[in-house]
């Protein structure tokens, strides 16, 4: 893992890691789009239903209305066009339930689907790439500082691998103490590319 680490600049990986999330993002919620149209196609029935039933009520109000002009018996005769028209608009009702069902279904399937891929990205990767940026920032700020490239050295000197070390010179430790400049150079340098920065000056 290590030499990978090292054949993989930390620009590079830092790149690959922003794609890599960018296209889980993307796909977390086209999924979640999926599903939510998936779903709602559950309310197909209601809007049969609800059609039907306010086109059966029109139909039965209206026949009311024309029995309900028959002289004599009009008003007893409108009484059962009444009721049914009354049923069919129940019937209707349902139908709307139905869909505002499913469309509460649908909404709450999608947000728990997106909780957990959006939870990681905000809570898992975000944290970890602002910190890269802040630190990345002040190695950058502190490179352009006059006495930048010494305390660069210095924490190259204590925090990179003792292999990369001994690359830089034989005894890296009394270079650094004699200000080698090369050797401060290189140090900085290789601080710089660990947190993705050009180093050199």
């Amino acid at each position: 893992m290590k030499i990978y680490a090292d054949r993989f600049p930390t620009a590079a990986r830092q790149l690959l890691t922003d794609l890599l999330v960018v296209a889980w993002v993307y796909a977390a919620v086209r999924f979640a789009l999926w599903l939510h149209d998936l779903v709602e196609k559950l309310a197909v029935p209601g809007q049969k239903l609800e059609g039907a039933g306010t086109g059966l009520a029109d139909n039965l109000a209206d026949a009311g209305g024309k029995v309900g002009r028959v002289p004599l018996v009009g008003d007893e005769l409108t009484a059962p066009f009444t009721r049914a028209a009354e049923a069919a608009r129940s019937v209707a009702e349902a139908g709307q339930d139905q869909q505002d069902l499913v469309g509460q279904l649908a909404l709450a399937l999608t947000v728990a689907v997106l909780i957990f891929p959006l939870g990681l990205v905000l809570f898992g990767w975000l944290p970890l790439r602002l910190r890269w940026m802040r630190r990345a920032g002040a190695a950058k700020s502190l490179a352009a500082a006059p006495a930048g490239r010494d305390l660069l050295a210095l924490r190259a000197l204590t925090g990179q691998p003792l292999g990369r070390l001994a690359r830089i010179a034989p005894d890296v430790a009394e270079a650094w103490r004699r200000g080698d400049d090369a050797t401060l150079d290189a140090l900085a340098a290789l601080e710089l590319r660990r947190l993705g920065l050009k180093g050199g000056r």
